[in-house]
């Protein structure tokens, strides 16, 4: 069966999602507090066949810049593991979750196994491999991936993928004579900026790009000429990149070092702050996904890089942003970590336990990942002054308690949260709260999962989109008659 007829099941037949569901039953549980101070179940093991058998314990040291992946940490804290964090710039994110450590290097022999949730790590993930230990994201050769765009697109060539024309600029009146000779429609990408504390989140440094919408360019030409004295005091290095229009679909895996894990996932990212992309760029406000085995989407780009992974001896999670339409698939952007919230939604879809996944890739064991069939929605919920750094408003949102109408965290997924008396408060600086997951046989039943979710969830002016996985129905068609799902 195709990878798009698989999943294009009708609502009629959702019954079977709920059946999946009740075999895998909780056996075994321990209680935590939710976030209104009530007592409730976390499931340890859960049904496989009709035996239980007892699973090995390990030992995780999670390593981070920034407080990321927490809720990665916490669900295998919850399965019966033994975890510590130590997150870099951090403040009370966390607190009362998972246990924070001051510094890394003194518990790597403590580990069983050592991940890096982010970019900047890979000097140190590839002496530790070398050294034999057990590690999960993170090498020199994917960081360059990732953070060196013409590196990036260099490799993209090199293995035979198309890519967008694009041309590097420190001059406005030089890019404004390059529109006027080369009419067409481009994309303004800012490269580098003039302070290093503008916009000093890595994904925010998106926030000032651009598209343009007229073919010829005049748009674009025209806001450049209007404000070029106003960006060249902020941005000091500029792209303008070739626009193709189409699908914007991501195609990855997780790799153990030798080979993809199967089944991959292909997902489509919402980037832009209100519904129907519109306002800045956010990073990223929900996504949708599906599970399947490699279709052509995977095979003619992320699956590509095996042979280069595997000389990098890379582990972790790997994803090929893509804008694809009927003459071809154009890569856009690596990234060589856990997406966010991709890691989030993806706990939604995955059937196996997280700690025993990240155990076995780290030491290059194959392994078959279990996930759920259909789709998942993830839907990131945030309050202000997202997605601005505003210490005034942030001081009037911090600290605010997140509470649920229903004891039930099913789909409830942490951002910058902490635990004070058994009760969840907004924490950290960023106004990034939750991200609430969704599944269903069908994208719809996976969208009214999580908005159903969202409605639980009790937060002074939390916002989010209300469109995430809203264009599957033309997105799909067009993937489907362009031959890229099978």
């Amino acid at each position: 069966m195709n990878c798009f007829y698989s999943y294009s099941l009708e609502a009629s037949i959702s019954k079977i999602y709920f059946l999946v569901n009740y075999t895998n039953k909780i056996l075994m549980s321990e209680e935590v507090k939710n976030g209104n101070g009530h007592a409730t179940a976390r499931p340890l093991q859960q049904v496989q066949g009709e035996q239980v058998q007892d699973k090995p314990k390990y030992k995780f040291l999670f390593v981070s810049w920034e407080a990321l992946s927490g809720d990665l940490a916490w669900k295998i804290k919850n399965e019966g593991h033994e975890v510590k964090c130590y997150i870099k710039n951090c403040t009370d994110e966390y607190d009362g979750i998972v246990e924070k450590v001051p510094e890394w290097k003194p518990l790597v022999d403590w580990a069983d196994v050592i991940v890096f949730d982010d970019v900047g790590f890979g000097n140190e993930a590839d002496r530790l491999r070398k050294q034999g230990k057990a590690v999960v994201g993170g090498s020199s050769y994917t960081d360059k991936l990732e953070e060196e765009r013409e590196f990036g697109q260099s490799e993209l060539k090199r293995l035979g993928m198309l890519t967008l024309p694009s041309w590097d600029f420190d001059d406005y009146d030089k890019a404004l004579q390059f529109i006027k000779e080369n009419p067409g429609r481009y994309v303004y990408k800012p490269s580098s900026f003039t302070s290093s504390n503008l916009f000093a989140s890595g994904d925010l440094k998106k926030g000032l790009l651009f598209t343009g919408k007229e073919e010829d360019g005049k748009d674009l030409y025209e806001i450049i000429e209007q404000n070029k004295k106003v960006l060249s005091k902020k941005v000091k290095q500029f792209q303008l990149q070739k626009y193709v229009n189409g699908v914007e679909v991501g195609a990855s895996a997780f790799f153990n070092g030798e080979k993809f894990i199967t089944p991959i996932l292909i997902a489509f990212e919402h980037k832009r702050l209100f519904p129907g992309e519109l306002g800045s760029m956010t990073g990223e406000m929900g996504t949708s996904m599906f599970w399947c085995e490699p279709n052509r989407l995977f095979k003619d780009t992320t699956g590509r890089m095996e042979e280069d992974l595997r000389k990098a001896g890379y582990v972790g999670y790997i994803d090929i942003n893509c804008m694809v339409n009927g003459r071809g698939i154009y890569p856009l952007e690596f990234t060589c970590r856990f997406g966010y919230p991709t890691i989030n939604i993806q706990q939604e879809g995955v059937l196996s336990e997280w700690g025993e996944f990240m155990y076995s890739i780290a030491n290059k064991k194959d392994y078959q990942l279990r996930t759920k069939r259909g789709f998942q929605v993830g839907v990131v919920c945030v309050v202000p002054p997202f997605p601005y750094d505003d210490s005034v408003q942030m001081e009037i949102y911090k600290d605010l308690s997140i509470l649920f109408k229903k004891p039930n965290l099913e789909g409830v997924h942490l951002g910058d949260v902490k635990m004070v008396e058994g009760v969840w408060r907004v924490a950290g600086n960023s106004a990034y709260v939750l991200v609430i997951t969704g599944s269903g046989s069908t994208m719809e039943e996976a969208r009214k999962q999580a908005y159903l979710r969202i409605e639980n969830v009790l937060l002074v002016n939390m916002f989010y989109r209300t469109d995430i996985g809203a264009a599957w129905s033309d997105d799909s068609d067009k993937l489907q008659t362009w031959g890229y799902l099978y």
